[in-house]
């Protein structure tokens, strides 16, 4: 997992989650929903997030949300 993470953006934690009443998982990258699971797959997300450390869950966030793993994400400065 050390070669993953070569600009140590996950240590940022960058990512968080928020679970609904009816089980859905609502996925944020600083600050911004980026993400929704339901059914099967927030089941799934929540029993691997579940026995993760912090940069383990920030990894498995990154790889649910699919685009987040090229290094090209801008940050909007002020427009």
């Amino acid at each position: 997992m050390k070669n993953v993470d070569k600009r140590n953006k996950l240590e940022e934690e960058i990512f968080s989650y928020k679970v609904s009443k009816d089980d859905k998982i609502f996925i944020f990258w600083e600050g911004k929903q980026v993400k929704i699971l339901k059914g099967k797959e927030s089941k799934k997300f929540l029993s691997k997030i579940s026995t993760a450390g912090t940069i383990e869950s920030q990894l498995i966030m990154a790889k649910v949300t699919g685009n987040f793993k090229r290094g090209n994400e801008k940050i909007n400065k002020g427009r």
